[in-house]
């Protein structure tokens, strides 16, 4: 496989993945406020979506922690295995939340005190990360598959910590937001 890009065709990727981190945040906001308009699809079609959904990101903090165990033992194969799990983990999961917060009900959170206090901060650094770190998943991909090693690691520093952080506190939130589910 030819990995050695030109400048034209570097800047192509770069732009292609910069269109894509907007659009992801965007269109998953968007289809969140969206209306159902299939009433074929109930809430019940979906409530299984949210236990799923922690499965998943469980998997992908797991994922995430076998390849750096598996980088850290200069283990490249098992590495790039795990990453590329957790990549495809993380998608899914997107997927199946668009999904679950487009046809499924809304379960506000029942939590009262400082338990309240740590639940939305949890929740609101969750969000928020899981978007800033869109761009630096996709980078860090696209250098390690194009051999842009040093570049690659650069990325990473910062892609590694938000991306575990995303899929632990996802798990956090399931946790502390499950007792209230219908």
């Amino acid at each position: 496989m030819n990995t050695s890009l030109t400048s034209s065709q570097d800047r192509l990727y770069r732009r292609l993945i910069g269109v894509v981190s907007v659009a992801i945040p965007i269109v998953v906001a968007i289809l969140f406020y969206l209306q159902r308009t299939d009433k074929n699809i109930t809430y019940e079609s979906v409530d299984f979506l949210p236990h799923l959904n922690a499965f998943i990101n469980s998997a992908t903090f797991v994922a995430l922690i076998a390849g750096f165990i598996a980088i850290k033992r200069k283990n490249i194969a098992w590495h790039r295995l795990w990453m590329m799990t957790a990549f495809v983990l993380s998608s899914i999961f997107l997927i199946s939340y668009v999904i679950y917060h487009t046809f499924g009900t809304h379960t506000p959170y029942g939590g009262e005190g400082w338990i309240r206090t740590v639940y939305f901060f949890i929740l609101i650094t969750h969000i928020a990360l899981s978007a800033v770190v869109v761009p630096f998943v996709l980078f860090a991909l696209y250098f390690a598959y194009t051999k842009q090693y040093a570049k690659h690691r650069k990325v990473v520093k910062w892609a590694y910590p938000i991306w575990a952080y995303v899929a632990a506190s996802g798990v956090a939130v399931y946790l502390m937001i499950s007792p209230y589910y219908n």
